[in-house]
C-alpha cells in the first residue's frame, strides 16, 4: 500500500491536500461563524471567468484567476455592506457572469485544448510541482493574516456592532476576509474544482462547530478534519481510477453524516 508513495505525482497530491485542508479549515470557520457561505460559493463560481481570461490572454493561470477573483470578491463584499436586501441577488449576476464570460473566453481560445473537467472537479493527482510552490505561499499569508487579526477576526464573527464600538475595523476585516476567501478559492480548484471548492469550506467547520467552544479550536479540528478528507479522498481516487475532487468530497459528506449519528451530548 506504502508503494504509491514513490511515486512524485502521489506525492505532489499528499502535499497539496495538507495545504489545501489547513486552509479550507481555517478559513471555512470564518465563513460558517460569519454565515456567508452563499458568497463564498459566488466566489468560488465566479472564478471562472478568471480562468477564460488566463487562456485567452495566455497569462499564467494563477495570475489570471487570482485577479478576476480578488476583484469579483471586492464587488461582492461591497455589495454586502452596502445594499444587503439585494446582496443575493447581485452575488447571484456576478456568479452567472464569472461562469459566462469564462466559457465564452476558452471557446474563443486558440489552440484550446484544456482539460475543462479539471477545473470544475478537480484533479489534484496532476498537480504540478510548480503549483505546490504558490499554493504553499497563498498558504502562509492566509495563516498570517489570520494569525495577525485573529482578535479582531474573532469579535467581528461573534459581534460585528459591538466590536465596531470598540473600534475594531470591522469593514476593513470583512473585504480582508473575503479578500483571503477568493485566495482559498484559487488555491482549492486545482484540487476539487470551482463547482465542489465550497463543500470543503463548510463541511468540516460544520463538524467541528459541534464539538468545540471557541473558534481557535473549532479552526484546529476543522483543518485536522479537512486534512483527513482530503489525503482519503486521494487514497480512494487513486485506488479506484475515480475523479478526485468528487472523491474528496464524498468522503466529507460521509464524515458529515456519520458527525449526526455519533454526536457527543457534551463538548469540551
Amino acid at each position: 500500500m506504502l508503494d504509491v508513495l514513490q511515486y512524485e505525482f502521489i506525492q505532489n497530491a499528499i502535499f497539496a491536500g495538507l495545504l489545501t485542508g489547513i486552509v479550507c479549515g481555517v478559513l471555512g470557520a470564518l465563513v460558517v461563524v460569519n454565515r456567508i457561505v452563499f458568497i463564498s460559493g459566488g466566489i468560488a463560481h465566479a472564478a471562472y471567468g478568471g480562468i477564460g481570461i488566463a487562456f485567452y490572454f495566455g497569462i499564467p493561470y494563477m495570475v489570471g484567476t487570482l485577479g478576476f477573483s480578488l476583484a469579483a470578491a471586492m464587488i461582492m463584499a461591497a455589495v454586502t455592506l452596502k445594499i444587503q436586501h439585494r446582496a443575493d441577488t447581485v452575488i447571484g449576476v456576478i456568479w452567472a457572469l464569472g461562469m459566462a464570460l469564462g466559457i465564452v473566453l476558452t471557446d474563443l481560445s486558440p489552440g484550446y485544448n484544456v482539460d475543462l473537467m479539471s477545473y470544475l472537479f478537480g484533479s489534484i493527482l496532476t498537480i504540478p510541482k510548480s503549483d505546490l510552490f504558490q499554493m504553499a505561499g497563498l498558504c502562509v499569508v492566509i495563516l498570517v493574516l489570520v494569525g495577525l487579526f485573529y482578535n479582531d477576526l474573532l469579535a467581528m464573527s461573534y459581534d460585528s456592532e459591538f466590536a465596531q464600538l470598540r473600534g475594531v475595523p470591522v469593514k476593513f476585516l470583512y473585504f480582508m476576509m473575503i479578500g483571503m476567501i477568493a485566495l482559498s478559492v484559487v488555491m482549492v480548484i486545482r484540487v476539487v474544482g470551482l463547482i465542489l471548492v465550497i463543500a470543503l469550506l463548510t463541511i468540516p467547520p460544520f463538524i467541528a462547530e459541534k464539538y468545540t467552544r471557541s473558534l481557535s479550536r473549532m479552526m484546529g479540528l476543522s483543518a485536522g478534519l479537512s486534512v483527513f478528507f482530503t489525503l482519503v479522498g486521494i487514497w480512494f481516487s487513486y485506488l479506484f481510477n475515480l475523479t478526485s475532487g468528487a472523491t474528496i468530497i464524498l468522503v466529507a459528506g460521509i464524515g458529515f453524516f456519520l458527525s449526526f449519528l455519533f454526536r457527543k451530548k457534551h463538548v469540551q
